[in-house]
């Protein structure tokens, strides 16, 4: 069986931000999932070190404007779009000032160098890809997450949106990196997420989670809830692969994956 739809959602793309594993990771997969014959839809945050007029970005007008409420605070969603060359491959740019804006020239990221709200950026993100697929009626068969600030996603695609037709029958892959933060979400994570209408639970994994969420715990969250793991990176921490294995769904190893987007799309296939 051939895949047809596939929504890839990523921290990074290359060329985008300065290139890192991961981002180069994203334009060859996605790639090469669309030279198989795929229709590939791609995600990721619009932080503020990436140049707009440099990448050719233009915002979206009919799927911007919808205000995300995140702990009673209304934050508006725009979407803007680019077009990877050479294939003519659209990325979407998930655009907030209030979470994906403050980037100082020479320094990390935003996800990076302001971690108090890196809770608060995980669910704007997941909401704001969401929210734009269910408006172009788009339905994908794969949804695949890379990057930590993607870690929600799965979550949200369970229970969140567990009834909505757009993702009804969609599998979804987690893609496990060794590319974290430091420190924790929120300590008020769960009470932003009641807000949101989850029930207790929905949420007794992650109160049943020791302490704060730091990067490894998080990345356990989106194991529990994806349908299949990959191993993208060749140090990702001992602890992921292991837990991930553990959990008896389809896994993806690091060495399997070295083919690329052929061992992708044909693990794709066993889901």
């Amino acid at each position: 069986m051939d895949l047809k739809k596939v929504l890839y959602i990523s921290q990074e793309i290359d060329p985008y931000l300065p290139s890192t594993p991961m981002g180069i990771f994203g334009r060859e997969l996605t790639q090469g999932l669309q030279g198989k014959g795929a229709e590939v839809r791609t995600f990721m945050p619009k932080f503020g070190a990436i140049n707009e007029r440099r990448n050719q970005l233009h915002e979206v007008i009919r799927l911007s404007g919808l205000n995300i409420s995140i702990d009673d605070t209304d934050h508006p969603l725009i979407i803007k779009v680019a077009t990877l060359q050479p294939t003519r491959l659209q990325v979407y740019f998930i655009d907030n000032d209030d979470y994906f804006f403050h980037h100082t020239p020479g320094q990390a990221l935003e996800v990076d160098s302001d971690a108090e709200n890196n809770d608060e950026r995980c669910i704007f993100f997941t909401r704001g890809v969401v929210e734009t697929v269910k408006k172009l009626r788009w339905d994908p068969e794969i949804v695949h997450c890379t990057g930590w600030i993607t870690s929600m996603v799965p979550f949200y695609l369970k229970y969140f949106y567990g009834d909505d037709p757009a993702f009804r029958t969609s599998k979804i892959v987690y893609s496990l990196y060794n590319q974290g933060f430091d420190g924790t979400l929120d300590a008020r994570l769960k009470e932003k997420l009641l807000q949101q209408g989850f029930t207790e639970e929905q949420l007794s994994d992650i109160s049943n989670r020791d302490g704060k969420i730091d990067y490894i715990k998080l990345c356990k969250i989106a194991i529990d809830h994806a349908d299949a793991i990959t191993d993208s990176t060749p140090d990702t921490p001992a602890e992921l692969i292991e837990y991930a294995k553990a959990s008896g769904k389809p896994f993806l190893s690091y060495d399997k994956a070295q083919e690329g987007a052929t061992a992708y799309y044909d693990f794709y296939k066993t889901l």
